[in-house]
């Protein structure tokens, strides 16, 4: 028996609007026209009920059924009157539908089941990238280890390669050795999944050239579901469409933040900017390191985001998608600003973390809290580099450009008047009422605040006076970026800036520009020596930089992974030496299913991904399906959050699709803005022939 998908374009572009697909029955034990046949997903267990008709070339069983209702790559079982049990008889791929000719859809017959034991990147990997998959050694304990072969998605399930399984190095976690199946060699693009006979075959996978634009463009778009003060309309939303939620336009000043222009209870209105998280709150902190990576990911691959539309209303059909995006937050984030001193608040915030509910239904009282050196200076930088990105668009955005430039220094000078304004709420609860207990976002150390600060503004303006700064607060070493560890950035932004126009500058003399040019070169070389450490800490088990260290499975572990692969990235944009980007590579491959969790951990791609994740509009909208495009947090051997029936206590299986799973399966902006970036970076890098 086969099902094979629509045979003509036609049949394809109505489904492509429905986001579904269209499938033919054929074989000796057919149903029959009128009879019920059920579809049920073998990964989440979801039943469809299909009635069968007549075509002129056979049965089909027409249906609508949304692409991102399930997981996209999706294996599916039939049963109907004739068969008692549920065989499986097809790979139903949705992403062929959008992606193949009609001709090229029909789909096979296997006998072999997909097991977990085949870890494999379940979207792709470029034509002429490095391709691997890591398989469970256990699964043949004493047996001579067999070969391995790649199957063609068609109706032949043609053989197209075939290769030697080799054992890997030992595991950091596991103790044991796994086994690798290479498939570099194989260069063909179209769909494809991996066999081992009488063991069971892998999730189909593709080979493309750009195998990641669909990825990319939705982990772009989940920003957008996650705006806060507006409603998301059918037209762009889909059936994620909502209400608007939290207007935001009476915001009380809490006591803690008051001063003689907004005392406390005043009300002020702050409307936009993005959901942090699974909640519904706004933090600076946050926004600042979210904002400033995806700022990143634009200025290093401008022609790649021109070319990637997000579907998304636009404040502007001038500029480019994503930078339309990333205004929604800028525009609140100004809003955050005390015009009377330049100081900004922390975060915008009800006093306690939301009820289980849709944006709409949360009527709270919202507040600012205190402003602090940190949130301001993350300003800074924002507004600094934003002002900077967006001046070749100036005569589209009357004004703002310049109102960007006034906010920095505005609030640069308030951290200078206040440069140790830590934000503390266990101390802030303890002087003030109400008592906020949501996320904190405290930092201790504020010179990496300090030095990206420096860095933007300096580059923004060429003021040489923000030079002393940048010296002073120039690390030793750097870290991978984080929303508390930003000096990394710093040296990214330092080290792309173009000072070559300072030489007619008559306010930077030899010694400063001397000076400018050994900082750039120390920079450079942070980023380098970061980069060198985590390509010498791989996890031989899975040949992944991610994993290579314990610490690296913390709350956000999803998110160390993506921003390793930023810093590599980096490091090969410095160097050009493949090798960083081979090792960025390994790491986006364990995001997408090659872990030993065998979960592609962003919502709605893969066979096999989170369906559950700790998001408050996707436990509550009454939709199956979560919104997609969303990194989860990922494997946590910490898991604050108690749920039980975590599978494993090993560090790099401590994962459970559970929407009260916090530590490990929450989504949120800074944890996405990576990923972004990383999956840009490779699709904007492949080779267009073989190295």
């Amino acid at each position: 028996m086969i099902f094979q998908l629509a045979t003509t374009k036609k049949e394809i572009c109505r489904e492509m609007r429905m986001e579904g697909f269209l499938s033919e029955v054929r074989g000796s034990k057919r149903p029959k026209p009128g009879e019920s046949v059920g579809l049920r997903h073998r990964q989440t267990d979801h039943l469809f009920k299909k009635e069968v008709q007549k075509a002129a070339n056979g049965l089909h069983l027409g249906s609508t059924i949304h692409q991102l209702s399930i997981p996209s790559n999706g294996l599916f079982l039939i049963r109907y009157r004739k068969i008692i049990n549920w065989p499986m008889v097809a790979f139903l791929t949705l992403a062929l539908l959008l992606t193949q000719p009609a001709a090229s859809l029909a789909q096979f017959l296997t006998a072999d089941q997909p097991t977990g034991g085949i870890r494999i990147n379940q979207i792709g990997y470029g034509k002429y990238d490095h391709k691997t998959a890591i398989l469970d050694s256990d699964l043949f304990p004493g047996q001579r280890i067999p070969a391995f072969y790649i199957i063609a998605l068609n109706q032949n399930a043609d053989t197209v390669f075939t290769g030697q399984l080799h054992p890997t190095g030992k595991d950091i976690y596991s103790g044991k050795k796994n086994l690798e199946a290479d498939f570099t060699k194989f260069t063909k693009t179209g769909h494809y999944y991996l066999s081992i006979p009488g063991q069971g075959t892998s999730y189909p996978f593709t080979i493309a050239v750009h195998p990641f634009k669909a990825l990319l463009s939705a982990s772009l778009k989940a920003y957008y579901y996650n705006r806060a003060s507006m409603q998301i309309s059918d037209t762009y939303g889909g059936i994620w469409a909502r209400q608007e939620g939290h207007p935001d336009s009476m915001v009380y000043i809490h006591p803690s933040a008051s001063s003689s222009s907004r005392p406390k209870g005043a009300v002020i209105s702050a409307p936009g900017g993005w959901y942090d998280a699974g909640d519904y709150n706004k933090y600076i902190v946050n926004s600042g390191i979210t904002m400033n990576t995806l700022f990143c990911a634009f200025e290093d691959y401008p022609a790649l985001f021109k070319g990637t539309a997000l579907d998304i209303p636009r404040a502007s059909a001038v500029l480019p998608d994503i930078l339309n995006e990333l205004l929604y937050n800028l525009r609140w984030m100004l809003r955050m600003q005390d015009p009377a001193d330049g100081g900004v608040y922390h975060k915008l915030s009800s006093a306690s973390f939301d009820k289980m509910e849709m944006p709409a239904k949360d009527h709270d009282k919202r507040y600012v809290v205190q402003k602090s050196t940190a949130a301001t200076l993350d300003f800074v930088s924002v507004m600094a580099n934003a002002a900077r990105i967006l001046a070749p668009y100036k005569a589209h955005l009357p004004g703002l450009t310049d109102s960007l430039q006034e906010a920095a220094q505005l609030a640069w000078k308030w951290a200078e008047a206040n440069p140790a304004v830590r934000y503390d709420q266990d101390a802030m609860n303890k002087k003030f009422n109400p008592d906020i207990t949501t996320g904190a976002y405290g930092d201790k150390n504020l010179s990496d605040e300090w030095y990206l600060a420096a860095c933007s503004m300096l580059q923004s303006t060429l003021d040489p006076k923000y030079l002393t700064a940048v010296q002073k607060y120039t690390p030793q070493h750097i870290s991978i970026p984080s929303w508390s560890q930003v000096a990394a950035i710093g040296c990214i932004y330092l080290t792309k800036s173009n000072f070559s126009n300072l030489l007619n500058e008559t306010v930077w003399n030899l010694q400063k520009r001397t000076q400018l040019i050994a900082l750039q070169q120390q920079a450079k070389q942070a980023i380098i020596y970061l980069a060198d450490q985590l390509i010498h800490q791989v996890n031989a088990g899975f040949n992944t930089v991610m994993g290579g260290r314990k610490t690296d499975f913390n709350w956000g572990s999803n998110s160390n992974c993506a921003n390793q692969g930023w810093i590599l990235m980096e490091a090969y944009r410095l160097t050009g030496k493949v090798d960083y980007r081979q090792a960025a590579i390994s790491n986006l491959d364990y995001l997408l299913g090659k872990n030993p969790t065998g979960y592609c951990f962003v919502t709605g791609f893969g066979s096999l991904s989170p369906l559950h994740p700790h998001h408050r509009i996707s436990i509550s909208d009454k939709v199956e399906a979560p919104v997609p495009g969303w990194l989860v947090g990922g494997p946590n051997p910490g898991r604050q959050d108690g749920v039980k029936g975590y599978p494993s206590e090993q560090a790099d299986l401590s994962y459970i699709d559970n929407d009260q799973a916090y530590s490990v399966n929450e989504v949120a902006i800074n944890w996405n803005a990576p990923l972004v970036y990383l999956l840009a970076a490779i699709e904007a890098t492949e080779p267009a022939s073989k190295n």
